[in-house]
């Protein structure tokens, strides 16, 4: 349900930084940058290369989680590139990839033996790429996928580049994205405020809010942050009901999407995920080749076995469940006119967004501004992204890839999205 965040190790600028070097480097620097590139293109030896002082802060799974999602982007690191040094123990090092050099700020400690205490990522330089070969190597992936990248302008979205960019696909989290905009509607209408307090509940599985008290009082601005930002379930059900299921329900159709009665009623995701459960097999087919209208019957009258207390979490964990029946479905054109809604309605919805950018740091600071929703389970993911150019312009991003025969490669997904962004922040004009 949730798109795990971008690992990263630290990033905070979008390009190599530009300082001379001072001096050539140490033997004790040359060493590490080496090394580096080792422990860059297979796991191994952190514990001799990273200080304790680092690996407090950057545990060995999360380096290599990041160092794996590197090679996902820009393929195997072949050979290290300049090694800049500004004194003894800092300076910048360039590993080159199969297809990009990526840029690091190495710091290593004075005394001996010189062990890595601090390690940046500090932008990525992509050879001869290009939004097509992005489309291509979108087509190449198992099962379905689809895409559609568009400029906002007053007069509606208008398509830079787009595949299957009608189909109705699974989104996971994505729906949630309802949830915010029918928030924004009903504060910008004065019928609620972001200040608002409720109670939390019900929950759901996954998510830090599972393990909250019960009925612990909330701002709803506090619930929309941890539903977007940190995809928490129980923030999403509990406001989803809130609102109510029927006014988000409206949004659904209200923001333009194009077969509405494919995805209503917006399930929650207690019920999503129950109805996905082996002992719910004959709701699940009840459910599926019923109207909108009779799926609201069903959830009222089956309410007491669709809870999270329904939910073995291991049954859906490994292998697509249903992820063609049992969903919340939206064409990338749909998700684009949903983001297009948002920016114009403006408001705390756009903070909201911009939490967690979906992708590296560096990446996102290509923007002025970058918001970002996704959503995943095995079989599918979906990432949707607003942007804002350097020069004022908006653009937005909506993808999603299912394969109801097996897990879906989330990294990968997430290299071919921060290409596509890159090349189009790349070329959005700049002034």
């Amino acid at each position: 349900m949730t798109l795990r965040a971008w690992p990263i190790v630290l990033a905070l600028a979008t390009m190599f930084l530009a300082t001379p070097a001072s001096a050539a480097p140490s033997p004790a620097y040359q060493a590490r940058a080496q090394q580096l590139l080792r422990i860059l293109a297979a796991p191994g030896n952190e514990t001799d290369f990273f200080a304790p002082l680092f690996l407090d802060a950057v545990p060995v799974d999360r380096w290599r989680a990041t160092a794996a999602d590197l090679r996902a982007q820009h393929g195997k690191p072949v050979a290290l590139g300049a090694v800049r040094t500004e004194s003894a123990t800092a300076g910048q090092v360039e590993i080159r990839y199969e297809r990009a050099t990526v840029g690091f700020t190495l710091v290593v400690a004075p005394q001996p033996p010189a062990r890595v205490i601090g390690l940046h990522i500090v932008g990525a330089r992509t050879r001869d790429d290009s939004l097509d070969k992005v489309m291509t190597d979108l087509a190449a992936l198992p099962g379905q996928s689809a895409i559609a990248i568009a400029r906002l302008t007053n007069a509606g979205p208008q398509l830079v580049r787009a595949r299957n960019a009608m189909v109705q696909m699974a989104t996971g989290s994505s729906f949630k994205l309802y949830i915010l905009a029918e928030l924004a509607r009903a504060t910008a209408a004065g019928e609620r405020r972001w200040s608002d307090v409720i109670p939390l509940g019900p929950k759901s599985f996954s998510g830090r809010l599972m393990r909250w008290p019960d009925a612990a009082p909330m701002t709803l601005h506090s619930l929309a942050t941890a539903m977007i930002a940190e995809s928490d379930n129980s923030a999403a059900d509990t406001l989803l009901l809130a609102l109510g299921r029927n006014r988000v329900d409206a949004m659904v159709t209200a923001s333009g999407h194009a077969d509405p009665a494919r995805t209503l009623p917006l399930l929650t995701t207690a019920e999503a995920f129950a109805l996905k459960m082996p002992a719910a097999a004959d709701l699940r087919a009840r459910y599926a080749a019923a109207t909108p209208d009779a799926r609201r019957v069903l959830l009222r009258d089956a309410a007491a076995r669709l809870t999270a207390a329904s939910v073995d979490i291991g049954s859906v964990a490994e292998s697509p469940v249903a992820i063609d029946s049992i969903e919340w479905f939206a064409s990338p054109t749909d998700s684009i006119a949903l983001l297009d809604r948002l920016r114009r309605a403006g408001g705390d919805a756009l903070p909201i967004l911009a939490v967690n950018p979906g992708i590296a740091p560096a990446d996102a600071k290509r923007w002025r501004y970058l918001g970002y929703k996704g959503g995943s389970e095995p079989g599918v993911i979906a990432m949707n992204f607003l942007a804002q150019a350097r020069d004022g312009d908006w653009y937005a991003l909506s993808a999603s890839w299912n394969n109801p025969a097996a897990r879906v490669d989330e990294p990968r997904f997430v290299a071919l999205m921060t290409r596509a962004l890159n090349l189009l922040a790349q070329h959005a004009p700049s002034r």
